[in-house]
């Protein structure tokens, strides 16, 4: 099983080609960890949200949304405080930026749980979450906690600048994080914000580095080899939700074992499955991740089933 810990929310994105602060707009699922989650269960993984999730009318679609994905929702804690809003704008190249109402909200409150279910093979953390306390001090625990024992880790700290008050700290408490992660998996405009290389970022504790490049493609760095492979060409809605299903893509088609073991042809194939992956998500408004029929034939990762993964609680 698959753990993906962090928030969820609703995007409120631009109808249509409208545009100007006025403009109308559309409620749709999401928050990056939630993206992660829903797409896992749309490509036939068995995984589980761990997050606390508001008991208003949003929150209920939220949770909807993970059941209907096949995605488990016990590690789920809910609470009356309101779900977060971000508030999307999306730019004429489909790049979309944010910005967030996050005061009192439930998922800042997220406690540490006491233990997470057995067979947990990979945690994969990052976004709001690891930015806004209390939450993030927990979600920080489970990290370290899962990470000293053994549990695979992926970090997308998918840098959210206006929420971060103090950049310097943050950025200190990214490089602390560093000897508890597995994979970290960050875009070209994060690893500008953050400041460093790959290969610092190795040294630092990650078996593995990858970067998404928009359309550049996909690169991945280890100790031993570096790997890239080209964007797909497609007719871009927006970039929401694509690099949270980057994210499910190479945890769904990781293999066990080490990372240092992958081969330049098998990390080619696994970022040939997640760059196509991708591609079908920016193809839609809003985080919507494709299912696994629709990767049928696609290198990387085989199908894990054909159509919709019945519901789960």
């Amino acid at each position: 099983m698959i753990v993906v810990a962090g928030e969820s929310l609703i995007d409120l994105v631009p109808q249509g080609a409208a545009t100007g602060p006025l403009a109308a707009l559309v409620p749709r699922r999401g928050g990056g960890p939630y993206n992660t989650a829903v797409a896992l269960g749309r490509l036939g993984a068995e995984v589980a949200f761990c997050s606390r999730v508001s008991t208003d009318g949003f929150g209920e679609a939220l949770m909807e949304g993970l059941r209907s994905a096949g995605v488990r929702t016990s590690l789920v804690q809910r609470g009356p405080e309101p779900t977060t809003l971000a508030l999307a704008t999306v730019g004429a190249d489909g790049s979309a930026g944010y910005g967030f109402y996050v005061e009192g909200t439930a998922d800042r409150l997220f406690e540490l749980p006491e233990r997470l279910p057995q067979g947990v093979r990979a945690v994969a953390f990052g976004t709001c979450s690891l930015a806004l306390e209390p939450g993030a001090s927990a979600y920080e625990a489970l990290l370290r906690r899962e990470s000293r024992r053994g549990v695979s880790t992926l970090l997308d700290p998918n840098v959210r600048a206006g929420l971060i008050g103090d950049a310097e700290a943050y950025r200190k408490r990214f490089a602390a994080w560093l000897p508890y992660v597995s994979l970290l998996k960050l875009s070209e405009d994060d690893a500008r914000w953050l400041g460093g290389t790959p290969q610092e970022w190795l040294a630092a504790g990650p078996s593995a580095v990858v970067l998404t490049r928009g359309g550049a493609g996909l690169t991945v760095c280890t100790r031993r080899l570096t790997v890239s492979v080209p964007a797909v060409p497609v007719r871009v809605a927006d970039t929401i939700g694509a690099g949270d299903t980057v994210n499910a893509a190479l945890l769904h088609g990781l293999p066990g074992g080490p990372l240092d073991a992958l081969t330049a042809a098998d990390w080619s194939s696994l970022l040939t499955y997640a760059s196509h992956a991708a591609a079908l998500t920016c193809t839609r408004p809003g985080a919507e991740p494709p299912y696994a029929a629709e990767l049928a034939g696609v290198a990387g990762v085989a199908p894990a089933g054909a159509g919709r993964p019945g519901k789960r609680a």
